[in-house]
């Protein structure tokens, strides 16, 4: 979103994309709906305290809030250190606590573009096959696993897999408005679809969508979960995801167990 937009386009726009009116938006953040009509329409230039309560009530992410504040005029609020930084040193600590104590089981932790930022020892052993060139650079987890060349050929019931990733993408777009994430899901969209996969309903129905992945220890089968900070006030961590799996069966998870043994 560019600066040189009014703070009350912002605004609008958010509130648009949240599907709410003006009347339930200023119902939520406890203003009159006279004062948000003039703010979004720059009648009224709103206070850096009125920004971040009406981007709180539009639950904005950090780093677009701080593209707004500057819009008005004020400086960002949140900031925005590479990972690496000294002062998230116990972030990053948590982190690796989290993924080192899921074991045998995999887990690996994303940021906002789902570029794999850590994972654990078990994660490497389940990417045998993959070309070599998606392991290169910065790592997206969602192409690695839609790709051709991929784990596309060997996730049994790749047509329910494919649907659940872009379903969660297509969601996370529309929470974020992020442009670069429109532009993967164009290009995950576009990868050529097997023809043969495990159809929906073929298994008996589970709790949450499985990856049913094929392997040298036989066809594995996970669901996972998502973990995030709980109260970020850095842009990196608010957008920093551990995805952990758990074997949906028991043959899974003794494989899981003999893996990590090795």
């Amino acid at each position: 979103m560019g600066y040189q937009r009014p703070v009350g386009d912002h605004l609008k726009s958010w509130r648009q994309r949240r599907r709410l009116s003006q009347l339930a938006l200023a119902c939520e953040a406890e203003i009159s709906t006279r004062h948000l009509s003039f703010v979004e329409t720059g009648r009224a230039q709103p206070s850096r305290e009125m920004i971040l309560h009406l981007s709180d009530a539009l639950a904005i992410p950090l780093r677009e809030r701080n593209h707004i504040l500057l819009a008005a005029g004020f400086a960002p609020v949140y900031p925005a250190r590479p990972l690496d930084d000294p002062a998230l040193a116990a972030a990053r600590a948590a982190v690796q606590q989290v993924l080192a104590s899921h074991e045998p089981y995999p887990a690996l932790a994303v940021d906002r573009h789902w570029t794999m930022i850590a994972a654990n020892r078990t994660v490497a052993p389940l990417l045998e096959g993959v070309s070599p060139s998606l392991l290169t650079g910065a790592v997206n987890i969602l192409r690695l696993a839609l790709h051709p060349e991929g784990l596309q050929p060997r996730i049994v019931n790749f047509g329910e897999w494919r649907d659940h990733l872009l379903t969660r993408l297509r969601a996370q777009i529309e929470a974020s408005a992020d442009e670069t994430l429109e532009e993967l899901y164009a290009e995950l969209d576009s990868y050529p679809k097997p023809k043969q996969t495990r159809a929906r309903g073929a298994t008996p129905p589970a709790i949450a969508v499985p990856l049913v992945l094929r392997t040298q220890a036989g066809e594995l089968s996970f669901i996972s979960t998502i973990t995030v900070f709980g109260t970020p006030v850095d842009v990196t961590l608010s957008e920093l995801a551990i995805e952990s799996f758990f074997p949906a069966d028991a043959k899974t998870a003794d494989a899981l167990r003999a893996l990590v043994q090795k």
